[in-house]
C-alpha cells in the first residue's frame, strides 16, 4: 500500500465571507483530499482585503507555510480557490512544494472514478482544458504526470504536452463528446418511444443519491462515504403505486465552487437532466449547511438553464435524528418536501407516492399508425386526451392525440404485440 501524501489546505478570509463558511469550505476540501487519497496535516487561513497578483495570499504567509511544511514532511499544498498560472509557479518557488488549487483537485479526482469511456473523455477534456493555460515554464513537469495528487489523468498516456498538441486534443476529444451527445438524443428518443416518464437525481455531492437509487430500484449502484463517489450515470425501472412504469437516472453530485471545465465537459451527462419529466433534489437533511447546499444545487440548475424545471426536494438522512420535530421543522423550511432515508428504507413508497403524483397529468403527443381492428385505442385516445388529427388509408389510421403518460403507457402495451409506428415527444 503506497504512503498517503500530507496535503496543508490554505484559505483566504476576505472581508465580504464569514469566517464559518470559509472554515466548512476548508472541511469539504479536507473531503476532496481523502478522496484523492491524501491526508489532511494542516490548514493555514489568511485574512486579507483582497487577493495579491503574485501569491493570491501575503508572501510572508506563504514563507511561514514553506517553512511549515518542511518541518511537518508535507508533500503538497491544495488552496481552496482557483490560482492563476504564474501565483502558482510563485508559490511553488517559495514553499518548495507542489502547489495546486481546489479545480485541480477536483479534476484529479474525477480522473479516478471515471469508469466509462465517455466518463474518461469528459474528464480529460476537462483536465487538459485546465491544464492549457499553466504551461508556461512547466513543460518538463507535466511530461512527467502520474506522481500524485493533481497530476492523474491524461499525463498517464504519456502526452507530449505542448499547446499545439493539447489543442489538437481537445478537439478531438469535443468530436467524440459530440457523437456522444448524439448517441444519447438517440437513447433519449428510443426512451420517449416507450411512453416512460424520465426522473433525475440532482443534488450536491454525498447527499446521497446512489442510496436513494437503489432503495428506490435496487439497482446496486457504488456507494460510498466519499464526495464524488459516481460519476458515471446509471439509469433503471421502477414501477410506482399507481403502475406506471419510470426510468430513473443518477447525476454527477455537484458541489460548492464547481469548476467550470467540469460543466462544460459534462454537458453530454447534464444533458439527461435537462430532458427528465422530474428531477428529485435529493438534500442531506443533517448537514449544517443544507441551506447553503441547496443554494449551491439551484445556482447550477440555474447555470444549465434549468431553473423552472420541475423539482422534488427530497430531505435525506432523516434517521440522524431523535426527534420527529426536528425533522418536521426542516420540512416547513423547504416547501413540499418528501423526508426519507434512503439508507434505512424509511419514507421511500411516500416518495414512489409523492412522485406519481407530480407526475399526474404529465402529457406526451404521440403519432401512432393503427390498423382498423385497434380502433379501440383511438376510443381510448378520445376518452382520455385530445385527439389532433387522424389521416385514413386503406388498412391504417395515421393519428395524432396528446394523452397523459399513464394512458400513453396502456397505449403502447396493448401495442407491443403488435408493434406499430409510435413517435413520442414528452410534453
Amino acid at each position: 500500500m503506497s504512503k498517503k501524501e500530507r496535503v496543508v489546505l490554505v484559505g483566504l478570509h476576505l472581508p465580504q465571507t464569514k469566517l464559518y463558511s470559509i472554515e466548512d469550505s476548508l472541511e469539504e476540501l479536507s473531503q476532496l483530499v481523502k478522496t484523492a487519497g491524501g491526508e489532511d496535516a494542516g490548514r493555514f487561513i489568511q485574512q486579507r482585503d483582497k487577493p495579491t497578483p503574485a501569491y493570491y495570499i501575503g508572501k510572508g504567509r506563504a514563507e511561514e507555510i514553506g517553512r511549515w511544511c518542511g518541518a511537518q514532511n508535507v508533500d503538497l499544498v491544495v488552496f481552496d480557490d482557483d490560482l492563476s498560472p504564474s501565483q502558482q509557479r510563485n508559490l511553488e518557488k517559495i514553499i518548495q512544494r507542489r502547489v495546486i488549487d481546489r479545480t485541480g483537485l477536483i479534476l484529479d479526482i474525477f480522473a479516478q472514478h471515471a469508469h466509462t469511456k465517455e466518463g474518461q473523455l469528459q474528464v480529460e477534456l476537462a483536465q487538459l482544458n485546465y491544464m492549457l493555460p499553466h504551461l508556461t515554464g512547466k513543460g518538463v513537469e507535466l511530461s512527467q504526470l502520474g506522481a500524485g495528487i493533481g497530476t492523474r489523468g491524461p499525463g498517464e498516456t504519456k502526452l507530449e504536452v505542448d499547446r499545439r498538441k493539447i489543442k489538437n486534443r481537445i478537439a478531438i476529444i469535443s468530436r467524440k463528446l459530440e457523437q456522444v451527445r448524439h448517441q444519447r438524443k438517440r437513447h433519449r428518443f428510443q426512451r420517449q418511444a416507450t411512453t416512460m416518464p424520465v426522473i433525475a437525481l440532482v443534488g450536491y455531492t454525498n447527499a446521497g443519491k446512489s442510496t436513494l437509487m437503489n432503495a428506490l430500484t435496487r439497482a446496486g449502484v457504488l456507494v460510498e462515504d466519499k464526495l464524488f463517489a459516481t460519476l458515471d450515470p446509471t439509469t433503471r425501472r421502477m414501477t410506482l403505486p399507481n403502475g406506471q412504469v419510470v426510468l430513473i437516472s443518477d447525476t454527477v453530485g455537484f458541489i460548492r465552487k464547481l469548476p467550470y471545465q467540469v460543466v462544460e465537459a459534462f454537458k453530454a451527462t447534464l444533458e439527461e437532466i435537462a430532458d427528465a419529466d422530474l428531477l428529485l433534489h435529493v438534500i442531506d437533511a443533517s448537514h449544517f449547511e443544507m441551506s447553503e447546499q441547496i443554494a449551491t444545487v439551484q445556482a447550477i440548475l440555474k447555470e444549465l438553464g434549468l431553473a423552472d424545471k420541475a423539482c422534488l426536494p427530497v430531505l435525506n438522512k432523516i434517521d440522524r435524528f431523535k426527534h420527529g420535530n426536528t425533522v418536521n421543522c426542516l420540512v416547513q423550511r423547504v416547501p413540499n418536501a418528501c423526508s426519507i432515508s434512503a439508507l434505512r428504507d424509511m419514507g421511500i413508497e411516500q416518495l414512489k407516492q409523492k412522485i406519481a403524483e407530480q407526475l399526474h397529468g404529465l402529457e406526451s403527443t404521440l403519432h401512432i399508425s393503427l390498423s382498423y381492428a385497434q380502433s379501440n385505442l383511438l376510443a381510448l385516445m378520445h376518452q382520455k386526451g385530445h385527439v389532433f388529427k387522424i389521416e385514413y388509408t386503406s388498412d391504417h389510421m395515421l393519428v395524432e392525440a396528446r394523452v397523459d403518460y399513464l394512458t400513453a403507457g396502456v397505449i403502447y402495451r396493448q401495442l407491443e404485440e403488435k408493434p406499430q409506428e409510435v413517435l413520442v415527444e414528452a410534453g
